[in-house]
């Protein structure tokens, strides 16, 4: 079972999370990708940009932080973080 953990934090500290299961056989960029798009659903957010420095924070550590610069739109936050609880 793969599931993503999804936070958004403003003044170190937790204001949303939520966390997407899937069980589909999907390869698991295509499972990180929609369960991004299902957390951006659920917080109502546009999609991030994934900028070179975030997606090299996420191969090594399965973990990614969405800052400003990541999104088109502003952000009332400071991140959005994303998380592989489990695969």
């Amino acid at each position: 079972m793969f599931r993503l953990w999804g936070k958004i934090f403003k003044d170190n500290k937790l204001i949303m999370d939520t966390v997407i299961e899937d069980d589909s056989t999907k390869t698991r960029t295509k499972k990180i990708f929609q369960a991004l798009d299902d957390i951006c659903y659920e917080f109502d957010l546009s999609k991030p940009i994934w900028l070179d420095s975030t997606i090299h924070e996420f191969q090594v550590h399965d973990k990614a932080r969405f800052y400003q610069d990541n999104f088109i739109e502003g952000i009332d936050f400071d991140f959005l973080e994303i998380h592989i609880i489990e695969e």
